[in-house]
This record gives structure tokens, C-alpha cells and sequence, in this order.
């Protein structure tokens, strides 16, 4: 594949895998707003898909790189405890800033926030994942990663979008959030591509660091707020449902071929 075709390729799968994360705003626009049986709800079921982006996705993919690089999962360890230090720090920075975003009340706002923040880190590494699978030159592996971060990215907007909506948030909102926090995906596709072998050796600490940006974000904020307004019972099935249904997305995923 020459340098132009890589480009092109590589920026706009970027481009496609950010837009689809808006899809995941389009069966959230249907459910019901202000209620707090719902927004509980909605809470756990984004807290089970975050957990299970994180573990079975993230890490894992970060993992997979040991047959290249020995140490991969101690990077994947060591990106995890980034990932909470660093969400430790903004929520923090969070707690002591009054937020007034868009038509977001300052609780709101603050959660609302948090969550896009820990999408939009998640974003980098699956970026620089597309660009290194179009930069090995084969065009089929770099389209199936593609297509795989696409279709992974709609549950990730639903994520995105459930808790939101529930807060009553409007539709477009929750969509624009979503698509935006898949921004860094073409951003960093491109260099990935060009550099790759400056990057490569960055993405397993850099899917941890995303993993646990997500994971301190549930265990901080989604679980015990769904704890406090539905109770034990709605927060577990809550969570079993969004890990459920997130772990049969990537295990439908692995049963697509590419075709030689």
C-alpha cells in the first residue's frame, strides 16, 4: 500500500469508527427522561459495558501484544495505574470547579463530563490501533480493526448517551457528546500510520491508561450513584446486562473473516 492509500484509508476509517459512536444515541433518544429508577439503571448498564470495554477489550488487546513485546502486560498494568492517577487528579479538579456546561446543572455536568473524558482517553489507543493495522500494509487487517472499533464504538455510545438522557439531557446532545469523545480516533490514526514505530511500542501502556481511566470512573461515580438511587439489586442487573451485552458485541466481532 503506498503512502497516499495509507493516509486515506487510515483517516477516513478514523472518521467512520468516530461517527458511529453517535449511533449509540439513537435507541437512548427512546427511552424515558427525569425518572430515577431509569437513570440508576442506565447508570449500572454504562458501568457493566465500561467494565467490559476495559477488561476484555482494552487490556486484553494490550495483553495480546506479548508475542512483540514481552513486557506488554506489565505496560498494561503499569497504563492501568496511570489511568487511575489521572482520573483521580481531573476529579478532583472536577470537584472543586463549579460546572455550567451547556444546559448541564453542576452535578450533572460534573458526572456528564466525566464520563466523556474517560471516552475521549479511550479514544487514543484505539486510534493508533487503527493506524498500525493499516501501516502493517495489509489493507484487509487494517479494515477489520477498523470495522471492529466501529461496531465496538456503538454500545460505547450508548455509554455515553444512557446516563446522560437519563438526566434529561436532549438527543442531539447526547449525540454530538458521543461522536466528539471519538474525535481522537482519526487525529491519531494518522500519525500511528507514519510513525509507527514510535507508537506501537506506546499502545499497550496507552489501552491500559484507558482501561483504567474507565474503571476508576465506575468505581467511583456510576456504581455508587446507581446504589444510592435504585438500589442493590437494579445496580447488579444493571451491570450484568451492559457487560452482557457488551461481551456478546466483541464475540460476535471475532467471528468475522477477512476475506483474501
Amino acid at each position: 500500500m503506498d503512502k497516499a492509500s495509507l493516509l486515506y484509508w487510515t483517516f477516513w476509517t478514523g472518521v467512520l469508527s468516530a461517527l458511529a459512536t453517535g449511533l449509540g444515541a439513537i435507541p437512548v433518544a427512546f427511552i424515558s427522561r427525569g425518572s430515577t429508577i431509569v437513570r440508576a439503571f442506565s447508570g449500572a448498564v454504562a458501568a457493566g459495558m465500561m467494565i467490559a470495554a476495559s477488561v476484555f477489550s482494552l487490556a486484553q488487546q494490550g495483553i495480546s501484544l506479548q508475542s512483540q513485546r514481552p513486557s506488554a502486560p506489565y505496560e498494561v498494568i503499569l497504563g492501568l495505574m496511570l489511568g487511575a492517577a489521572f482520573f483521580w487528579l481531573a476529579e478532583k479538579k472536577f470537584s472543586s470547579t463549579d460546572l455550567h456546561v451547556g444546559g448541564f446543572s453542576s452535578k450533572t455536568s460534573r458526572r456528564g463530563m466525566l464520563i466523556f473524558l474517560a471516552m475521549f482517553i479511550h479514544s487514543f489507543p484505539e486510534g493508533v490501533a487503527i493506524g498500525v493495522g493499516f501501516a502493517t500494509g495489509d489493507f484487509n487487517f487494517g479494515l477489520l480493526i477498523a470495522l471492529a472499533i466501529s461496531v465496538h464504538n456503538i454500545p460505547e455510545g450508548i455509554a455515553i448517551s444512557l446516563p446522560l438522557r437519563a438526566e434529561g439531557q436532549s438527543f442531539l446532545k447526547c449525540f454530538a457528546l458521543s461522536v466528539l469523545s471519538s474525535v481522537p480516533q482519526p487525529l491519531a490514526a494518522v500519525p500511528a500510520a507514519l510513525a509507527v514505530w514510535l507508537f506501537q511500542p506506546l499502545l499497550a501502556t496507552g489501552l491500559g491508561f484507558a482501561g483504567g481511566a474507565m474503571i476508576y470512573l465506575v468505581v467511583l461515580e456510576l456504581i455508587p450513584e446507581a446504589l444510592e438511587e435504585g438500589g442493590r439489586s437494579l445496580t447488579a442487573w444493571g451491570v450484568m446486562v451492559g457487560l452482557g451485552g457488551m461481551l456478546l458485541i466483541t464475540t460476535l466481532l471475532g467471528h468475522i473473516e477477512v476475506p483474501q
